[in-house]
């Protein structure tokens, strides 16, 4: 199977499909999307792919066609001012962002951007009464109201989603860390609020680059002696490490060496937990252990129950009750 990849339209982008042999570079193509039936140009020429979930183009698309389709471009311009002239005159929480036909004017699509969750069944009353057609408001996030409109990045370029990503990736503030970035939301963050999502690009790059790079507080050993290292430099191979005695220097990876852990602090074998620690604890072959049991004091001062207490001298002198205790020496 071949594919190639179509450039559908603005919000869609670039998608890879399902292409003939006789596509070629700059053919106008009809193709089913989630959205509906879209025209879109062919980019690249048709390749071999082993991907199977890829959607197909259906035709090229005639002359005719392509005429009514751009005949059809030049009508959103009045769909979007009607719309956005209607939200106000509805006081409508919602900002109208976009508007498309598809192929062969099947729908109108109007994207806005909002806060909250919009009740618009009046408007959607009006559009249709207005086009004749079937009316679908889509609602979108800041991102894609970021590649609709689009603008100038920290960079000082056309933001990315606008000029050539199709899906928007996971970035997140383990990359920024990863790359040594400062934490300040005005340079990490795009036009839209959110990370920019060219944070993502060299990620990968980074940790293949410290893979080897001695983490951050771990103590180390340089020619000027030990210290720990604070800082590093991926692009250059350097580490900056901090002295004992309080300065701070910058080092080649290769001159950095890990500090092998003290003796004392390392963790007990295991094995030797049955073993005795000394030689004091281990007797000699052949010498009995002294039996500490029978060195000690038996202390016989609790009676034990059903045994008679032992008498003394003094008891045979102390007078008895008429219990069937001793008595005086007169009986």
């Amino acid at each position: 199977m071949k594919s190639c990849y179509v450039n559908i339209d603005r919000l869609t982008g670039v998608l890879e499909l399902e292409a003939a042999d006789d596509i070629k570079i700059g053919d106008c193509v009809i193709s089913e999307l989630d959205k509906g039936t879209c025209l879109g140009t062919v980019v690249s020429e048709p390749a071999d792919t082993a991907r199977e979930d890829l959607g197909k183009i259906a035709r090229k698309a005639t002359e005719q066609e392509i005429l009514d389709h751009y005949l059809l471009k030049e009508k959103e311009k009045y769909a979007f001012d009607f719309c956005k002239r209607k939200i106000d005159e509805m006081a409508l929480p919602m900002k109208l962002l976009s508007t498309e036909y598809l192929f062969g004017g099947t729908k109108l699509l109007f994207y806005f951007i909002s806060e909250n969750r919009v009740d618009f069944r009046e408007l959607v009353k009006e559009l249709a009464k207005e086009f004749k057609i079937r009316i679908e408001l889509r609602q979108v996030g800041v991102r894609d109201e970021a590649k609709i409109v689009g603008g100038l990045g920290n960079c000082g370029n056309t933001v990315c989603c606008r000029r050539f990503l199709n899906n928007f990736s996971i970035v997140s503030i383990k990359m920024v860390k990863e790359q040594g970035l400062a934490l300040n939301p005005s340079k990490i963050s795009g036009i839209c609020g959110r990370l920019m999502c060219c944070l993502a690009y060299e990620y990968e790059t980074y940790l293949m680059l410290k893979k080897n790079f001695p983490r951050i507080g771990k103590r180390v050993q340089t020619p000027q002696g030990e210290g720990k290292v604070v800082k590093h430099n991926a692009l250059n191979a350097t580490v900056s490490v901090q002295l004992d005695e309080g300065k701070e220097i910058t080092l080649p990876l290769k001159d950095v060496s890990a500090l092998e852990q003290p003796k004392g602090n390392q963790p007990a074998n295991p094995g030797d937990k049955s073993k005795p620690k000394n030689d004091s604890d281990r007797g000699q072959p052949g010498e009995k252990q002294p039996n500490h049991e029978q060195n000690r004091p038996r202390n016989d001062s609790p009676r034990a129950p059903g045994k008679e207490r032992q008498h003394t001298s003094r008891d045979h002198n102390r007078p008895r009750n008429n219990n069937g205790q001793k008595k005086g020496n007169n009986q």
